[in-house]
């Protein structure tokens, strides 16, 4: 606190009880910091700038993605005459393309953001981090729609499956893909290194692949069990089972609601793992 020499303001009392006055006022408050964005306006705003930043950058691997899946088909056309297992390769090769994507890109995307210091930039916004890994996983889920559709119409049209039941689709991508992403997100962001961060990217599409095309029919006795694990073999099932003549619309009720469970699980993990990463 600085003081005044009593004989400058000698004979002015006044002036003294200002001096005093301003000599002993307090400090201004700080102004009160920006209140935290709700988690829908937030993944509201991550989800289009996410969306945005994919539709540049990612829609040559869209089409990678979609000719694969394609390619996989016409080689399976050779083996697989018709029945439950062209009923399993379209279904499958037309999740693969949510798999390339939301897992196997997703993946790629966090490893990166985390080795190059994005998760800082994100640290420092009043966003949830839910915000953030469900804004990221909806983007890039959304993504995958148009080689969704593509490749499940030329697969019906390849092995003469009805094309009625398509509308399944609008169910089977996002949930599928929620799984999928978060399972993606949380690879990335618990990897220790960005290249690990790729590789298991590139191992859970290949599960997605080996697991999800291959009529289960045809799996080894204790690779049929793993593929119970794998998040998109429910989305797999329900979509296969709208192929045949008189779906059971309860069954595919049931797979759907596991997909759906099995998303929720997923994404809660890429949450916290996001929340781990961030504070390191």
């Amino acid at each position: 606190m600085s003081t005044v020499p009593a004989e400058a303001v000698s004979g002015h009392p006044e002036q003294a009880r200002q001096i005093s006055a301003t000599s002993v006022a307090p400090a201004a408050p700080a102004a009160p910091l920006a209140p935290r964005a709700r988690l829908l306006p937030a993944l509201g705003a991550v989800y289009r700038a996410q969306l945005s930043r994919a539709r540049v950058a990612r829609i040559p691997l869209l089409f990678v993605a979609t000719f694969q899946s394609i390619g996989i088909m016409v080689l399976m056309r050779g083996v697989v005459d018709g029945g439950a297992e062209a009923r399993a390769v379209v279904a499958g090769s037309s999740v693969l393309v949510v798999a390339f994507v939301a897992l196997n890109l997703l993946a790629q995307y966090f490893g990166q953001l985390r080795a190059g210091g994005g998760l800082d930039h994100y640290a420092t916004l009043p966003v949830p981090p839910a915000a953030v890994v469900l804004g990221a996983a909806g983007a890039y889920a959304s993504f995958t729609v148009p080689g969704t559709v593509v490749t499940a119409v030329t697969g019906s049209v390849l092995f003469q499956l009805p094309l009625t039941h398509l509308w399944v689709l609008v169910a089977v991508v996002p949930l599928a893909g929620a799984a999928l992403a978060g399972l993606g997100a949380a690879l990335g962001l618990l990897a220790p290194r960005q290249e690990l961060a790729t590789l298991l990217g590139q191992l859970g599409m290949s599960a997605a692949l080996l697991l999800g095309v291959l009529p289960a029919g045809r799996l080894p006795g204790p690779i049929s069990y793993a593929r119970d694990l794998l998040p998109s073999t429910y989305g797999v099932e329900a979509l296969a089972r709208t192929f045949e003549a008189r779906p059971d619309w309860a069954v595919v009720g049931l797979d759907l609601a596991v997909c759906a469970a099995v998303g929720v699980v997923s994404l809660t993990v890429a949450t916290w793992a996001y929340r781990r990463a961030a504070v390191r």
